[in-house]
């Protein structure tokens, strides 16, 4: 068993993490958590206690990947999103808090007193479905992902989280709704450029490429959803679409290009541009 108490290995732990993370002591609290398999609160109720032997072995394990960039999320296999306990891994990008964003327009455009249809495109770890089902139990969601290995994940979450009205399709963004038409798309697909060097750096080089980067201006897979939404939009249907904070602009031009009304740009809890939204007309 180590002699570290629980407050002298997330000090240490939080000093050793200071030089890769911008936030180490909360990496720190997460990990150990994790290992001990109890809340972040245990820690701090339990300062004094000690790790068993296994646990001490697992979190110094887990503090090294960390320590070599490795993103927390992929360690211990979850991350929290719209107060769901989700699995990723490597196969699916980590969704992040402004995402949340995309979830609230979409929540504002859907009742909630009778069903509606829902896709959500690229869906990954199966997040915004996911989210939407648990906000809208009345509707039919489909979410679709070409990542064979994705859906295998998202369908992992929608079995532990009980939700059963979702339903996983492969194939590549609309091209598996076959002829059926929907109330709202919704979507969170790549859009870095290319040559762009932050998607090869810092917790960014551990995702998923496919899920990052969308041709030479990041651009490729937006234009794709926006040039085939409309086919799959019942009149007065929706498509809200997450983007890079450059492409606050672009996006709605591209919406109203492709005949769309009321194009906005919206901006997340760091007042960046983060979410476009477009309605087809009746």
């Amino acid at each position: 068993m180590s002699t570290a108490t629980l407050g002298e290995l997330l000090a240490d732990a939080a000093r050793r993490l200071a030089a890769i993370s911008e936030t180490p002591r909360l990496d720190a609290e997460v990990l150990l958590a994790a290992a001990l398999e109890r809340p972040r609160s245990y820690l701090y109720a339990w300062p004094e206690r000690t790790l068993e032997p296994e646990q001490s072995t697992r979190f110094l394990a887990w503090l090294a990947w960390r320590g070599a960039g490795f993103p927390v999320a992929y360690i211990i296999g979850r991350r929290e999103f719209w107060s769901l306990d989700l699995e990723v891994t490597p196969d699916t990008l980590i969704p992040r808090p402004e995402t949340e964003l995309l979830v609230e327009l979409a929540l504002a455009r859907l009742p909630v007193d009778r069903p509606v249809a829902i896709a959500d495109l690229g869906t990954g770890s199966g997040a915004i479905a996911l989210a939407l089902a648990v906000e809208r139990p009345l509707a039919r969601i489909v979410a679709t992902d070409r990542s064979l290995a994705a859906l295998t994940v998202a369908r992992r979450n929608a079995r532990r989280l009980n939700i059963r009205h979702v339903e996983f399709r492969e194939g590549d963004w609309c091209a598996p709704l076959g002829n059926e038409r929907f109330d709202l798309i919704a979507a969170n697909p790549p859009y870095v450029a290319a040559a762009d060097p932050r998607w090869r750096q810092g917790e960014l080089r551990f995702e998923p490429p496919g899920a990052l980067v969308s041709g030479v201006d990041g651009l490729d897979a937006l234009r794709a959803i926006i040039t085939q939404a409309p086919f799959y939009l019942e009149p007065g249907g929706w498509l809200l679409l997450e983007h890079g904070y450059d492409q606050g602009e672009t996006v709605p031009a591209l919406l109203r290009e492709r005949g769309f009304d009321a194009a906005s740009d919206h901006r997340d809890a760091a007042g960046l541009s983060r979410t476009s939204a477009g309605q087809w007309p009746d």
